[in-house]
């Protein structure tokens, strides 16, 4: 028995005949009375019902393109109806940040500060530093989407410090900009507050004052080991030895606090 063949219809008029035993034949310009009685032949004398179907062809939607309203190119449709090369020489977003900002730094401590008064301690090319360098241009960022941002390679001794910085920002007509340029930081050096006070050597705030009255001098040997083993010393600015005693001067009051603390926890005070 012939299985069941199916006619599918092309485009400009062509039929196609399926045929399990036969293949298919292709008839050139043929009707479907026409496309048939060629292919007769092929099958059986037997009456096969057939099925006929339509062949549609697949939809596909292409977006043309529009020309550039300023140069004339061809490019895809946006919002601003412009390339772009022409909308970055139109739209600057980077305009009003700052391409050179000065980063003060401390030689003495190795620290930068970051304002108003603090100072912190960052290694090259390090987060810390990242942040603070991005903190310097907060102020001159608020109308524009931050993307990213990294150090490029500078000389460690030509006191600069080069980022790059991605933005973004919407312009003409709902456009989203992206645009990359670089700020050079110029590291000043500036002596901080505890520095220059270590410098004068006679600029003090707190003062600790150790007395005991003895013959001997046993407890304050006792006692300065045991300065020395944590270290207390390295935040007194000046430290002097008068009779029967000792003065520890600091730059705060909490660092002489933390003095007076140890000494009541190690030796008997009154």
């Amino acid at each position: 028995m012939v299985s069941e063949a199916t006619a599918l219809r092309q485009t400009r008029g062509d039929w196609v005949l399926f045929s399990p035993e036969s293949g298919f034949v292709v008839v050139k310009r043929g009707g479907p009375q026409r496309g048939l009685e060629k292919h007769s032949a092929n099958l059986t004398t037997t009456p096969t019902p057939f099925i006929m179907e339509y062949m549609q062809a697949p939809a596909t939607s292409s977006q043309g393109n529009i020309l550039c309203c300023t140069c004339g190119i061809p490019i895809p449709p946006n919002p601003a109806n412009m390339c772009v090369s022409c909308l970055r020489t139109t739209v600057d977003i980077s305009e009003g940040i700052p391409k050179q900002v000065n980063l003060h730094f401390c030689k003495q401590c190795e620290r930068y500060l970051q304002p108003p008064a603090s100072w912190v301690q960052c290694a090259l090319e390090s987060r810390e530093l990242l942040a603070l360098c991005l903190k310097k241009l907060k102020g001159n960022m608020t109308k524009v989407r931050l993307i990213d941002a990294g150090f490029l390679w500078t000389e460690p001794h030509s006191k600069r410090i080069k980022l790059k910085v991605t933005i973004q920002k919407e312009v003409m007509n709902g456009a989203i900009l992206q645009q990359v340029f670089v700020v050079e930081f110029v590291i000043q050096g500036q002596m901080c507050d505890d520095c220059h006070r270590v410098e004068a050597k006679d600029f003090w705030n707190s003062v600790v004052q150790v007395r005991q009255k003895t013959s001997h001098k046993k407890t304050f040997y006792y006692l300065e080991q045991l300065i020395l083993k944590h270290k207390l010393h390295q935040n007194a600015l000046n430290i002097k030895e008068i009779h029967e005693g000792i003065d520890f001067y600091y730059a705060t009051k909490q660092h002489a606090q933390k003095m007076v603390d140890f000494l009541q926890c190690t030796v008997p005070c009154r």
